[in-house]
């Protein structure tokens, strides 16, 4: 492996010291337009590379970003990340994306990696139900923003979309639609983001006078197999349930597979709302009724929210609370 030039090569090659070198290299005004041009070019000559992690502990920025999600190979995380780097790239800031698969040990070891590269700050959705775990980046100084998924912490600012108006939304449109008997397929309600929607969908019935039926509420995790497996529980019940709100579009895409293989017909027998409008929900032959979270707008925001903290690192922190409003979108799935 060939020798990697160094700011001691350069000043043996011109015979200049080593610290007029480094002047050179980054535009210290002691040194003169005449030098500089002449060190520049010598590096150039000499394939010479800076060391970015020590130029960025030089000048306390290193001009990189961590994005922190639960996987990438989702549209709505997918469309996060973009807004995130169009509104980053323009200021100079590079995006380091690590992915957690929902596990807490991931999420730690993605954290410390990424403090231990000196990134300017963590945008991040977490998979955590505690604060414990982002104390350190706190205390580091490091600007620390939830998005989608976020844990109440003071000096933490999030971007977030109305989770309770969403599941009610979506639960008020099916008793519109003359369901009677709706249940509900979520998440981990531990997660904020999953409590507030299974709030929003309970709320709407009891607005509307109907019973939550205990029997009809499903906790588990984004998935076809999943949302299958839900169905084969709700139509054993009796009364079965005859429409079905749930915090995923995996989940509600794999809820009506099962309830066509079953022979159910959708929506006349059973109707189905999903969340996060992911593509396949509007190019499908029978298209699924989902609930729109502006994943786009969601990443732009996140990062004006970081840059406006980076701007004013200096003075007293911000904490910001954004809440975007998510908007019902009515497809063959719920529309008889």
């Amino acid at each position: 492996m060939a020798k990697k030039t160094t700011i001691y090569d350069i000043a043996k090659e011109l015979n200049i010291t080593a610290a007029t070198v480094s002047r050179a290299l980054n535009n210290n005004p002691k040194i003169s337009e005449a030098t500089r041009a002449l060190v520049l070019e010598t590096a150039s000559k000499m394939n010479y590379e800076q060391n970015k992690l020590a130029l960025a502990l030089k000048r306390g920025r290193s001009h990189n970003v961590g994005v922190v999600v639960p996987r990438v190979d989702s549209n709505f995380f997918g469309s996060v990340i973009r807004g995130i780097e169009e509104e980053l790239n323009p200021h100079g800031y590079h995006v380091i994306i690590c992915q957690t698969h929902e596990s807490t040990e991931r999420e730690s070891a993605n954290i410390e990696t990424l403090l231990n590269a000196q990134v300017d700050g963590i945008l991040i959705s977490t998979s955590y139900t505690e604060t414990k775990p982002f104390k350190k980046v706190l205390d580091k100084n490091v600007p620390l923003i939830f998005f989608d998924r976020k844990l109440q912490m003071d000096g933490v600012s999030s971007v977030t979309i109305n989770d309770f108006e969403g599941g009610y939304k979506a639960t008020k449109h099916l008793i519109d639609m003359g369901y009677k008997r709706i249940a509900h397929v979520g998440g981990d309600r531990s997660l904020l983001i999953y409590k507030d929607r299974f709030s929003g969908y309970k709320q709407a019935l009891l607005d509307a006078g109907l019973e939550v039926n205990e029997s009809y509420i499903i906790e588990t995790k984004s998935s076809l197999q999943n949302g299958a497996m839900a169905i084969q529980s709700l139509i054993n019940l009796d009364p079965k349930p005859n429409a079905l709100v749930s915090s995923s579009d995996f989940v509600a895409l794999g809820a009506i597979q099962e309830l066509k293989r079953l022979g159910y017909n959708v929506p006349q027998d059973f109707a189905v709302v999903g969340f996060s409008n992911e593509p396949f929900t509007k190019f499908m032959e029978s298209t699924i009724s989902t609930v729109n979270q502006f994943p786009l707008e969601m990443g732009r925001m996140t990062a004006k929210v970081f840059l406006e903290q980076i701007k004013n690192a200096s003075k007293v922190k911000i904490e910001k609370k954004v809440v975007l409003d998510p908007e019902l979108i009515v497809r063959d799935s719920s529309k008889s």
